[in-house]
């Protein structure tokens, strides 16, 4: 039994029913998992690096409650971006009274805009580029190759943005994944703001697109990551998914590629793999007619994602009010 702490009784007396009361089985669940020795991997998609769920995220990974991360290639970058440009961002409170010639204006002054937050161009995205492009050409030119991630750790393990943190590193999950060199995996990372620049830059002569790896790359090392962590066990690691999309959808395959894919044949059936232990989704998707993204969970047994046993979990809900609560319950606050 948990022991008790403010956020766990209250959630315990006041969430019991609807997506309320799948929140706190969900909780539980996450710890008893983790209390078994499965690992958890973690998804995040939206834009929950400029939500900023490092404020809870990252002690996750400090705390050993996140063993990998899959996430989209914004919000591997928007993390960075709030680290040495918080206090340029411009907060909007009545966002849904905006009228186009509100939007032209913030296009023009360089604050593209996520909800009720503009991230500032000059201040965040370009700064992050420079940084960036050095280390591009310099791979380039040595004929290196490393996946999209793997700058932005040495980025942030060099000390070169030290002098520009505008928040408390703390709250910067990325910082905290770099220290630990958490696996992480982004796919599709080419559909990001860096990503792009990556390109543009590439395109203009400046080094060769060969310097970043794809998304071929980052399957290749999910499937090493996950081989290694369910050697010798029964059971595989949780996958705990905020959002929908490739964040999620892409890791999540990793089991039927080596079961249906690499070891499809009778003779090596012994290396075959066991699904997740643990599957909770946390999204505003809704399940519809072929829809993925909100899909539920028992369609994933079907494509060998998940077996029929392993606790399974929907909360239709807002992501960035649900994660930090099962993350606070998981971290005893």
């Amino acid at each position: 039994m948990s022991p008790a702490t403010p956020l766990r009784d209250f959630m315990e007396r006041h969430y019991k029913h609807f997506n309320a009361g799948v929140v706190v089985r969900a909780a539980q669940a996450y710890e008893a998992n983790l209390a078994e020795g499965q690992p958890m991997f973690l998804t995040l998609a939206g834009a929950m690096s400029t939500a900023q769920i490092g404020q809870s995220l990252a002690e996750m990974i400090r705390k050993g409650k996140v063993h990998a991360i899959s996430c989209t290639g914004a919000n591997l970058e928007e993390d960075v971006f709030n680290l040495v440009a918080h206090d340029h961002y411009h907060h909007i409170d009545d966002w849904r009274a905006l009228s186009e010639a509100d939007e032209v204006a913030l296009d023009e002054g360089g604050f593209p805009r996520v909800t009720d937050v503009c991230i500032p161009e000059e201040a965040a995205m370009q700064k992050i580029e420079a940084h960036l492009i050095k280390r591009w050409k310099a791979a380039s030119k040595k004929g290196d190759r490393a996946l999209p991630h793997r700058y932005l750790y040495d980025l942030l393990l060099s000390g070169d943005l030290r002098g520009d943190y505008q928040i408390d590193p703390k709250d910067s999950w990325l910082l905290a994944a770099a220290e630990k060199d958490l696996p992480l995996f982004v796919p599709g990372w080419e559909d990001s703001t860096l990503g792009n620049m990556f390109v543009a830059n590439a395109t203009r002569g400046g080094y060769s697109l060969d310097a970043a790896l794809g998304g071929t790359s980052y399957m290749a090392a999910l499937i090493d990551w996950y081989e290694g962590i369910v050697q010798g066990k029964a059971k595989g690691p949780g996958f705990f998914q905020i959002g929908g999309g490739i964040a999620g959808d892409f890791p999540i395959c990793v089991v039927p590629t080596i079961n249906h894919d690499i070891y499809r044949d009778d003779a090596d059936a012994g290396k075959r793999v066991p699904r997740w232990s643990y599957f909770c989704q946390v999204s505003d998707a809704t399940t519809s007619y072929g829809g993925y993204s909100g899909a539920v969970p028992n369609e994933k047994i079907t494509w060998g994602k998940l077996g029929a046993r392993e606790p399974k979990f929907m909360i239709e809900s807002d992501a960035t009010i649900v994660a930090p609560l099962i993350f606070g319950w998981v971290l005893g606050w």
